[in-house]
């Protein structure tokens, strides 16, 4: 399933016993609002007035710049609405098909290990790429999660099917991942995502890969993939 020399890390941080709140927001959701509940809720997190959450939602189609964004990667400002965000990383594509999970994690609970963090973020969407047998693949110098589409004998290609942006204030995370699992991929045209023009490396989602998985599936194989490194789930309603 990995390639040869790779090595899965199950868990870089401490994991927990307390369950972690599971929402899933039925309908889509604004990116301003998401991100003023996302902050809402980290700041209770850290005073101590809120539970951990995983926050489950699709966005209407939207780019956002990371902190590290540069204006020359934004190929087609007039395409989307466009945000700037908090999270590190640089531009990305946000739309129906996609699905995002923001993640409000209390790391002073979880060791304060941010590389780590990002490392079991990326951990995690590897065991849910597993469940319908994709290799999801991490690289060195290229956060998020990779999958290898080089044919026999055939030029080296690499597709991104899962983007990770977080951001720690007071070691309590927020923003999150984004699975591609049906997305429209035309509009990952009118940027650079996340920055890399190398045309050895594009993006693909479950269903470019030629898997018939529903948002229910992927929403499923996310909270089996969490709980392997991150630790128990339980219900939870999405922030007001």
């Amino acid at each position: 399933m990995f390639r040869a020399g790779f090595r899965p890390v199950k868990s870089l941080l401490t994991m927990t016993d307390s369950p972690v709140g599971w929402a899933v927001s039925p309908k889509r959701v604004p990116y301003p609002d998401a991100v003023a509940a996302m902050e809402a809720r980290a700041a209770a997190i850290h005073a101590g007035e809120a539970g951990e959450l995983v926050w489950l939602l699709e966005h209407d189609p939207l780019y956002t710049a990371g902190t590290s964004a540069r204006e020359a990667d934004l190929r087609d400002p007039d395409r989307f609405p466009v945000f700037k965000s908090g999270r590190g990383g640089q531009f990305t594509y946000h739309g129906p098909g996609q699905r995002v999970a923001y993640v409000m994690l209390d790391l002073r609970r979880r060791g304060r290990d941010a590389r780590g963090f990002v490392q079991n973020l990326e951990q995690w969407i590897i065991e849910a790429l597993g469940v319908f047998n994709v290799a999801g693949e991490r690289r060195e110098n290229r956060v998020g999660v990779w999958v290898d589409r080089t044919r026999p004998g055939g030029p080296e290609r690499e597709d991104k099917i899962a983007a990770i942006g977080v951001r720690l204030r007071r070691w309590v995370s927020f923003h999150g991942i984004a699975l591609n699992v049906e997305p429209d991929l035309s509009h990952f045209a009118g940027i650079t995502p996340c920055g890399v023009s190398d045309p050895r490396y594009g993006v693909t989602s479950l269903v470019d890969l030629g898997l018939p998985v529903t948002m229910d599936d992927a929403d499923a194989a996310l909270k089996r993939g969490f709980e392997t490194v991150f630790g128990p789930t339980a219900p939870a309603d999405p922030p007001a």
